[in-house]
């Protein structure tokens, strides 16, 4: 289920013009070492050995070891020299400096500790390695149509279970606070299509019944609504993604006083 949600995801439009745009930003040549954080499929690992060519490095670390199978599974049949690890974003397995470049998309919003991780981000970039931060911020969502009661009601459900749910907004503090300096920040509203929607509404939805936020009854309406929606394509779900490109600082040298 995980893995589907991932592809439908990935097709969207709005994703696959913010990843260009952030692959573009982070600039990532051949013979460098590039690492995705959070790398799921695969897909922007697999992106990464292809800018690195076979004298550079492209490794990706998820903390969910099928997804790390899936990867592996899903570069060796295509031939791509994309290496995928286990691992936290809390404790890399990385040592000091290692990469000339990170990427880390939509894993912030479920962190309990986010100055942590951006911490042990910078820890494994090289001085001047350039590091790049991809999120979502859920305050910013849009569904229509649906009674905005029930809307609310499914938000705030959602809102509570998600960690860190204005995480977009918050990129460019977690960055600058970790010693970074700001290159860039770009945004985009990821636009749902129908079929992805459903899923996810139908989940977000089921949780907001299970909570008592919303009856059985406030679901099935909402669903039905949502449904004539699609129908004669009078709909909008959307969301609004931030990234951030940021630099790690060479560590400033002491000047010493001229000698009296």
């Amino acid at each position: 289920m995980l893995v589907t949600i991932l592809d439908l995801q990935a097709a969207l439009p709005g994703i696959q013009r913010m990843r260009r745009w952030a692959h573009e930003a982070l600039a990532v040549t051949a013979g460098e070492r590039a690492l995705d954080i959070g790398s799921g499929t695969g897909s922007e690992v697999a992106h990464f050995a292809e800018r690195v060519g076979p004298d550079g490095e492209a490794v990706g670390v998820d903390p969910n070891p099928d997804m790390v199978a899936l990867a592996r599974k899903r570069a060796e049949v295509a031939g791509s020299a994309a290496r995928f690890v286990d691992g936290s974003v809390y404790q890399l397995p990385f040592p000091d400096g290692m990469f000339d470049a990170v990427r880390c998309e939509r894993v912030y919003q479920h962190l309990d500790d986010p100055v942590a991780a951006t911490a042990e981000i910078v820890r494994v970039l090289r001085p001047g390695g350039r590091v790049l931060l991809i999120d979502s911020d859920w305050y910013t969502a849009i569904t229509h149509p649906g009674d905005p009661a029930v809307i609310q009601a499914m938000s705030e459900v959602m809102l509570a279970d998600t960690p860190n749910p204005g995480s977009g907004r918050r990129l460019r503090g977690y960055l600058t606070s970790a010693g970074c300096v700001i290159d860039d920040i770009g945004s985009e509203a990821v636009i749902w299509d129908s079929v992805s929607g459903a899923g996810l509404f139908r989940h977000m939805t089921n949780q907001a019944v299970e909570r008592g936020a919303v009856t059985a009854e406030q679901q099935e309406r909402f669903h039905l609504d949502l449904e004539h929606g699609f129908a004669t394509d009078d709909y909008h779900l959307s969301v609004t993604m931030f990234a951030v490109l940021a630099h790690r600082q060479f560590a400033s040298s002491a000047v010493s006083s001229p000698p009296l």
